[in-house]
């Protein structure tokens, strides 16, 4: 059996242990021991920047926030899904250190974008002090970082009105998990939010579906 390595590991403002660990050439990280990046989330992590882009495909200057670095699986997803060279990808990351694991021990580092910035407020205030409205929002809810008092982005009012707040009309927030969400759709709705589910098959080349759901969750219509 192939041995886990601890890579790197910090401990982060709200008292939890965030660690870099690889296996099998596979890098994952975990929070007080618990997955929160790598293979078991890749493929869903793909499925939701890939499906919740379609979308702004044609805009000029698309603009796209990301909840969290993780491992980079999803900023180098939309970078790869929306081409365009004024794209705009900023990733909100409160981890400091984060950042330099992944350009010291993965093969591609994320960051190298000249599109892709980095800050560290994931809260409401991050989304608020934006200049300009964002086209779609990225949250992942394993690999997100979490609020004060270790709450979701999703479970926050505050965060989601923000977020509602931070759009510009037919722009999107878009949620992936692992497992559903109890009355998510509902809690969206309340904001404001028009709802649709779909779900992401992780193996499409296994025997039987493995879905994971995925909430797009739009503001209004389009602009002409």
């Amino acid at each position: 059996m192939k041995p886990r390595v601890i890579l790197a590991q910090t401990i982060q403002a709200d008292g939890s242990e965030l660690v870099l660990h690889e296996h099998d050439a596979r890098p994952y990280l975990t929070v007080d021991g618990i997955q929160t990046a790598g293979p078991a989330t890749r493929a869903s992590e793909e499925g939701l920047a890939r499906l919740a882009s379609s979308p702004f495909r044609p805009v000029r200057q698309p603009r796209v926030w990301i909840a969290g670095l993780g491992l980079g699986t999803t900023v180098r997803a939309i970078a790869e899904a929306l081409p365009q060279k004024r794209g705009h990808f900023h990733v909100a990351e409160p981890c400091p250190e984060l950042p330099g694991w992944l350009a010291e021990h993965l093969e591609i580092d994320p960051l190298e974008d000249r599109r892709v910035t980095l800050g560290r407020d994931v809260g409401p205030a991050g989304l608020e002090s934006a200049a300009d409205p964002w086209h779609l929002l990225l949250v992942h809810a394993e690999t997100a970082p979490l609020l004060d008092r270790k709450r979701a982005l999703h479970e926050d009012h505050r965060w989601l009105t923000a977020a509602y707040d931070s759009l510009r009309d037919g722009g999107l927030l878009a949620i992936a998990a692992a497992k559903p969400i109890p009355k998510l759709e509902k809690t969206l709705a309340r904001v404001g939010f028009e709802v649709i589910r779909h779900e992401i098959d992780i193996a499409p080349k296994a025997k039987k579906p493995r879905l994971h759901p995925l909430w797009l969750a739009r503001k209004g219509r389009p602009a002409d």
